[in-house]
């Protein structure tokens, strides 16, 4: 989730959620800082110098309904893109794939363990995947058995290298197959295998300027490579006597054992299940032959646009009212892909379309909010709020009239913020847990927060100002948080492997020529001074925004709250700002 924007997504043809990679099932990735330029932190929304972290799971994905929610979110911000899921040949893939194709994705990517980067360590290639033929097969079989295929395109990679395997993963049942390593060779790799030390002696898995002088590819060379395989499958087609590569799909009942091969290691093999043929009818399809049926036609989004649209046509203002349910799924975020489709990430100028909500929201609300658009909710919302925030502001406040304290209750769900780039939220009440996970660039006040918060952080500012749960900070390497400690037991909540906490002190006040009411860029110019003005500022406008009473007491008696306050700063964060100049931009 680097830099995933709602601009890029709207910019897609596929769109695909990586579960996990062939070559190192079960593990994340990570980017040291020496290969963080200023390029890559730009597109990444990060800070040169300082290293990322890919955790292995996706923290918005803890079960086939939450897949099924995040396709859901892709389809709206781009309904036109391909929502793609990649898998990992393994035993029992099969039955997962079945679930994706029922969560709607309309694409599924079996993935082998012979792919993958110099940087998947060899015990992982070697013992933890599988290879593409055995998931290939148990994911054709068992989509035919429960008349799923039809609905959802099957591709095959992770060590595809030939025309041979072109037609073996086509008869074993994939519409599609993928190439990297061999398309890589043919541009010069020599499998050194040192893509994660930026060390690489041909020029191709580096960031080093004189190292990328010797890479030896040429368009021309892969371009040689591809015809050469398209002549090669041809070349068995015609043997086999097909005539295109669609009439394949599926006939494993012309794969077979090489009896030629008489080792006595062979001898104990049987492939059967591999190349057993599923007893389709009719009816039932073997190949893709249709298009998924998503729900999007009864997103509330839908109104929104129609009422938005003078603002997405000539930027005026506009203001909605409207109830909402838990039934109403990402709300804002198809919206929000028309304004970034027709204005990039700049998107309208700040609160052009003003929405009013009242009610309780389900899941995924304001994902990939675009900047320009304001949802203020009264009420509360389920899990994934601000997921991908993309320069939108999100305020949620508590009924006014309602029987709950909003400081001691739960308003927002889990993993708010996930993922965010840009923009501003304000909580008048509690957050669950792994709040603001991932995110690289979004402000957020909140009244009180659960376990895990500002985990793997990159960027931004996150004020809580009431109890923080354990194990606040992570895997944090950006961005700073300030966290009132009433209780006395912060130090013993944070997570201090990665960051260091200290006390607020009172500083040289706000930066010169700055507004009255500073923009999230104004705010986060200088990350490591003018903590005071920024503290307050935050605070007054959680105040004035959601009418926090917890925000005004501490805005009453700020003198006496400021030395409960902490702040939280990743070490090497602050090392690279140190040792940089000029302000640090949006998202950085």
């Amino acid at each position: 989730r680097f830099g995933v924007t709602t601009e890029y997504l709207v910019n897609a043809d596929d769109i695909q959620i990586k579960m996990a990679q062939g070559a190192k099932p079960g593990e994340g990735g990570q980017l040291p800082g020496y290969k963080v330029n200023e390029w890559i932190a730009r597109v990444r929304h990060s800070t040169p110098g300082v290293g990322l972290i890919s955790p292995p799971p996706h923290h918005d994905i803890y079960s086939i309904e939450d897949l099924k929610q995040l396709i859901l979110d892709l389809k709206n911000v781009n309904p036109q893109a391909r929502i793609s899921v990649k898998l990992v040949s393994e035993v029992g893939v099969g039955t997962i794939a079945a679930g994706v194709a029922k969560a709607y994705a309309d694409h599924v990517l079996i993935s082998g363990n012979e792919g993958g980067t110099g940087a998947s360590p060899l015990t992982s290639v070697m013992q933890a995947g599988s290879h593409w033929e055995i998931g290939l097969a148990e994911t054709q079989q068992t989509l035919v058995a429960n008349g799923l295929r039809g609905r959802i395109a099957v591709q095959a990679d992770g060590g595809i290298r030939t025309g041979r395997d072109i037609v073996i993963a086509a008869l074993l049942g994939a519409d599609e197959v993928g190439f990297g390593t061999s398309a890589l060779i043919a541009q010069g790799c020599i499998m050194v295998r040192k893509c994660h030390l930026n060390t690489c002696p041909v020029g191709v898995a580096t960031q080093d300027p004189e190292l990328r002088k010797l890479f030896p590819g040429k368009p021309e060379h892969v371009v040689n490579f591809f015809m050469f395989l398209a002549r090669e499958t041809r070349e068995i087609m015609a043997a086999l006597g097909f005539r295109t590569y669609a009439e394949m799909i599926g006939r494993s009942d012309l794969l077979s054992v090489n009896t030629a091969i008489d080792h006595w290691k062979a001898r104990g093999l049987d492939f059967s299940n591999v190349l057993f043929t599923p007893n389709a009818g009719p009816d039932v399809a073997v190949s893709n032959t249709e298009n998924q049926h998503h729900t999007i036609d009864r997103a509330l989004d839908n109104h929104l646009i129609q009422e938005a649209a003078p603002a997405l046509d000539r930027k005026e203002p506009v203001s909605i009212e409207t109830q909402v349910t838990n039934t109403n799924l990402a709300v804002g975020t198809m919206l929000s892909g028309e304004v970034a489709r027709r204005y990039g990430h700049a998107g309208l100028p700040d609160d052009t379309i003003h929405i009013e909500l009242d009610g309780t929201a389900g899941q995924s609300f304001g994902a990939w909010l675009a900047h320009g658009v304001t949802l203020h909710l009264e009420g509360d919302a389920n899990d994934y709020v601000g997921k991908g925030l993309s320069g939108g502001r999100i305020i949620i406040e508590a009924h006014p009239a309602g029987p709950i304290v909003p400081r001691e209750n739960i308003i927002i769900g889990n993993t708010v913020l996930y993922g965010a780039i840009s923009g501003d939220c304000y909580f008048n009440g509690g957050a669950g847990e792994r709040f603001a996970v991932r995110n690289s660039g979004a402000i957020a006040v909140v009244e009180r927060i659960g376990d895990h918060g500002c985990e793997y952080m990159t960027g931004g500012c996150v004020v809580v100002i009431g109890k923080a749960g354990r194990n606040f900070g992570a895997g944090m390497s950006g961005g700073i948080a300030y966290v009132i400690d009433d209780a006395g037991d912060f130090d013993q909540r944070v997570n201090h492997q990665m960051v260091e906490i200290a006390r607020i002190t009172p500083d040289d006040g706000p930066p010169p020529s700055v507004a009255d009411d500073p923009t999230p860029q104004e705010l986060l110019a200088d990350p490591l001074g003018n903590d005071v003005w920024r503290l307050r500022t935050l605070i007054a406008r959680h105040a004035r925004l959601t009418n926090s009473s917890r925000a005004a007491e501490i805005l009453d008696n700020f003198d006496a709250y400021l030395p409960k306050f902490y702040k939280v700063v990743p070490v090497e964060y602050r090392r690279a700002l140190e040792h940089r100049t000029g302000p640090v931009e949006e998202g950085r």
